[in-house]
């Protein structure tokens, strides 16, 4: 009975003292579009001996998030790591949110050699996640099990509001993805300390985000996950 209460009482204690580090820590969010490599941007912070914070409970925030209630997710992100991907962190505007309430982070904006680039690759990924291969429709979209059934409709819906006969339009998914884009280099064209914007396709982008986070560490590879 003491043993288990001297180890509960050692696991509050470490967990308050790394919410209590990161609360101090400078913030560096991955503000890409999904598929543009956020998942190997995660492991990039770990080999950079940056503390990611965990992926699902930040995605369980988005459509809070998008219903313009912050409080929780800020909360995140002051006391759960010191870096940040994918959703809601690829949502439009989410990034001038955090660029206010965490001055002085650092945003990595992930890109693709093309809107056509990164359709495919959606539309490849999302058709073998929840269409059986092929595209899928809202029906495949409502049904699926991802966190919690109907959960890849609603981000669907609050990412592109393309045609609800045809969640994944071509034209709808590429002016959304083009302009996300657009909107970071805009906000941030006066502080290039600021934003790095990378392909990780690119041989030196290992060495670039090194040098841009100066955590003290140099990678030379991108460690790639969940590639199409």
């Amino acid at each position: 009975m003491i043993i288990r209460f001297t180890q509960k009482l050692i696991g509050i204690a470490r967990q308050l003292f790394y919410r209590y580090r990161y609360s101090l820590s400078p913030k560096v969010f991955c503000v890409g579009r999904n598929k543009t490599g956020t998942t190997s941007m995660a492991s990039i912070f770990l080999e950079l001996d940056l503390a990611v914070a965990p992926q699902r409970p930040a995605e369980r925030l988005t459509p809070e998030w998008a219903k313009g209630h912050y409080t929780r997710l800020l909360k995140f992100v002051k006391y759960r790591g010191q870096a940040f991907q994918d959703l809601p962190f690829s949502l439009p505007g989410c990034y001038a949110t955090m660029d206010k309430a965490f001055p002085g982070s650092k945003f990595i904006l992930t890109v693709r050699d093309s809107a056509d680039v990164w359709y495919r690759s959606l539309t490849s990924f999302h058709g073998n996640k929840f269409g059986d291969g092929r595209l899928p429709t809202k029906a495949d979209l409502q049904q699926a099990d991802y966190l919690y059934p109907g959960f890849a409709w609603e981000i669907n819906r609050i990412l592109y509001k393309s045609p609800e006969e045809n969640p994944y339009d071509e034209t709808v998914l590429k002016a959304s993805y083009e302009a996300h884009n657009e909107s970071i280099v805009q906000y941030f064209a006066d502080r290039p300390e600021s934003l790095l914007v990378v392909n990780l396709k690119d041989t030196d982008a290992a060495i670039r985000i090194s040098s841009f986070l100066n955590t003290g560490k140099t990678i030379n590879r991108v460690p790639w996950k969940n590639k199409t």
